[in-house]
């Protein structure tokens, strides 16, 4: 068996209020709040939960969780336990995505081993390769993928994070970008649609641009 370095496995999960809630007396509302951020906040003693709001960036979508552990178990019981709140019973959840951190194939690259507390946006996306990308030999690969790295390493401000799903989930892997100001990502995802490695890229939407914040801010920016 070849030797792979293995991270934590990694859950990406969206929320959709139903407008029904906002209906709810003014009460109702805050104790609704108050009960799901304890529950996320008791998950996220850990260290390894982060919160983001989609409120103003995405119409299908109003918060995201994400949340970094070692089994997978640990998401089915973090999912029961919000599951048992109020507030659960007017949230949807379009999106989710399961993957697991683990160092890459190739050198000269890769992303930051966990999520940083001082980018303010993270903007993250399921991703899948051509099939004709996997047809390239190794060394062929690398080869293009140092001239993605070397773009990627002129933006030092934008922090990738990439998580691989193949097998797990729909995507490949899911990748993701942390920065302080949205318009650098514009600018290098502008310069990487000109290397080669652009060329195998199957799909890579939909795209979530999230805005790191406590949970209880999330809540409040919901009604």
């Amino acid at each position: 068996m070849p030797d792979i370095e293995y991270d934590d496995f990694v859950k990406f999960s969206f929320f959709k209020l139903d407008r029904s809630w906002r209906k709810l007396p003014a009460e109702e509302r805050k104790k609704s709040r108050e009960e799901f951020a304890s529950v996320v906040e008791e998950l996220a003693s850990d260290g390894k939960t982060n919160t983001y709001s989609t409120v103003g960036t995405r119409a299908d979508v109003d918060m995201m969780i994400v949340q970094a552990a070692a089994s997978i178990e640990t998401f089915h019981s973090s999912a029961s336990r919000l599951n048992s709140t109020h507030m659960a019973a007017y949230l949807e959840q379009p999106y989710s995505f399961l993957s697991v951190r683990r160092k890459t194939r190739y050198k000269h690259g890769g992303g930051a081993p966990e999520l940083k507390d001082d980018y303010r946006y993270f903007v993250i996306y399921p991703m899948v390769k051509t099939r004709a990308w996997y047809g390239k030999s190794m060394e062929e690969r690398q080869k293009i993928m140092n001239d993605h790295f070397r773009v990627g390493h002129n933006y030092p401000m934008v922090k990738i994070n990439t998580t691989y799903a193949f097998g797990l989930d729909d995507p490949e892997f899911v990748v993701g970008f942390e920065m302080d100001d949205p318009s650098d990502f514009v600018s290098l995802v502008m310069d990487l649609r000109d290397v080669e490695a652009a060329q195998y890229t199957l799909s890579e939407t939909p795209i979530f641009t999230t805005i790191r914040m406590p949970i209880t801010e999330v809540l409040e920016a919901l009604g």
